[in-house]
């Protein structure tokens, strides 16, 4: 087999059969969450599946993570929803277009490495909020049900998670599909439809720019939303990517996924859709049961316009029961249900960036929110940790030897001045020795500074020795005399 097939199956289709069968289980359960995002959004459920279905298209080509379904998210429709109240689609539109140009913007500036910066407690934070969300979306189906609701629950869990005992050969929540809607048929059982959840589209998308006024003032109505929405969906993006390489053991292209995501975002808004991102839910269920390539996530939308525009009378038909066993198996094949186990075994402070992560994402619904907080904790507690980490030894009588060691910047500056009590050495000569020490901000810069000009007012002499290279020309700049360097 040449290169280029080698290249074009691994990323393609590794398995044509496996891939057309995950992505149409990942169609089935883009279906609910998309309605209801759109819900949330103050748009009619066309706008999100005409955006489910673009998005999966353009990002199945230039996407930087195969197999990961993108389409319209929740977090991006709650960023969303204010701008729709206030001035409507037109502008929501308008606002993914910038929010598109922005993230490929980012693509081209390589700033998928951020994600670097999410540590494992915030990831593990990320993926448990999401389980808890989606299964807490499946309530509202669920409160106040009848009977035989319960009932087909129930059958569609069964049929879900018997089915792979006996045979792996389809997908079993394409089973449970078919079981549930041939029962609720059969028996004329009293159970809400897919027809029930919104108006359903019955035609094709079709391009046309945004219908706004092309002016400075339009610009500065949609600027912060577009950046929100970019923001959102770049970090639930690449956070999903990250999933998925857990899962497939492979790794993806960061910066490409920006820059596809926001391609992917144009192409939606100028065909009339909402902007979206990497939904974890679906991509968790596509990889679950066989997606590995690019194919699937072809398949996912090209198979989500055939079901609502060519095969709308039958998909109507589906009972919301059956999409519901579908997330509740989602849900829980996201969880981390490891993670509980270990909140008695890690570090009592990576635990509590997780259980942060989790509690701020659930309270707000925005796991953007959450995981920003989950950052900004582990941000801290690292710096807690390394300021720990300076040790100031003093050696010698007549001529004291203050030996440095660690990392020397704005959370541990202060145990740098701290140590040198001018007191108690009484005009005697100084020698800092920083070789094993680095001095990483103008902070640290100033407190050795400070030090040294406290002991010259008291009568001491200060050499400092050993600085490194980096260290002496950040003082340099900052015109600091430090003797002996």
């Amino acid at each position: 087999m040449s290169p280029f097939l080698h290249y074009f199956r691994a990323q393609w289709a590794p398995s044509v059969p496996r891939e057309l069968m995950a992505g149409a289980v990942a169609t089935f359960a883009l279906i609910p969450e998309v309605i209801a995002f759109s819900f949330v959004a103050g748009v009619d459920p066309s706008v999100g599946l005409f955006a489910s279905f673009v998005i999966s298209i353009v990002i199945a080509f230039a996407g930087g993570r195969p197999a990961m379904v993108s389409a319209a998210a929740g977090s991006v429709a709650l960023v969303a929803a204010p701008l729709v109240q206030a001035h409507g689609v037109q502008y929501l539109f308008a606002a993914g277009l910038l929010a598109g140009a922005m993230q490929m913007l980012f693509g081209w500036l390589r700033m998928g490495v951020l994600l670097r910066f999410v540590s494992g407690s915030v990831r593990t934070g990320f993926v448990n909020a999401l389980a808890i969300l989606i299964f807490a979306a499946q309530l509202p189906h669920l409160v106040g049900a009848n009977a035989a609701t319960w009932a087909m629950l129930a059958l569609g869990l069964v049929v879900i998670y018997g089915l792979p005992r006996i045979s792996t050969a389809i997908p079993s929540p394409l089973i449970c599909i078919l079981v549930l809607t041939g029962v609720a048929h059969a028996l004329d059982l009293p159970l809400k439809t897919v027809a029930d959840l919104g108006l359903l589209p019955d035609t094709l998308p079709s391009w046309s720019l945004p219908d706004v006024p092309f002016s400075l003032q339009t610009l500065q109505l949609i600027a912060l939303p577009a950046l929100a929405i970019a923001m959102v969906g770049l970090l639930e993006s690449l956070m999903t990517a990250s999933v998925v390489d857990e899962q497939t053991d492979t790794p993806s292209a960061k910066n490409r996924e920006c820059t596809g995501l926001g391609l992917a975002n144009v192409a939606a808004s100028c065909f009339g859709g909402i902007a979206g991102c990497g939904m974890i839910g679906q991509s968790v269920s596509n990889v679950r049961y066989g997606g590995r390539g690019r194919l699937s996530t072809l398949f996912a939308g090209a198979f989500l316009l055939g079901l609502m525009v060519l095969l709308k009378p039958w998909v109507a038909q589906v009972p919301v029961v059956a999409l519901v066993a579908i997330m509740v198996m989602v849900s829980a094949s996201t969880l981390d249900w490891g993670s509980a186990r270990a909140l008695l075994k890690h570090p009592k402070l990576s635990s509590l960036v997780m259980l942060a992560t989790v509690v701020v994402t659930i309270a707000t619904h925005n796991l953007a929110a959450g995981v920003a907080v989950g950052v900004l904790l582990s941000g801290v507690f690292f710096m807690f940790k390394v300021s720990k980490l300076l040790q100031i030894e003093r050696r010698g009588d007549a001529q004291l030897v203050y030996a440095v060691r660690g990392q020397v910047f704005f959370a541990s500056a202060d145990l740098l001045v701290d140590a040198f009590d001018v007191r108690e050495i009484e005009c005697r000569p100084v020698c800092i020795d920083m070789a094993q020490a680095h001095l990483w901000d103008v902070t640290a810069v100033q407190a050795l500074g400070k030090v040294c000009e406290r002991l010259r007012k008291h009568g001491s002499t200060v050499q400092v020795l050993g600085l490194n290279a980096q260290s002496q020309a950040l003082a340099a700049r900052l015109d600091l005399r430090l003797d002996g360097i």
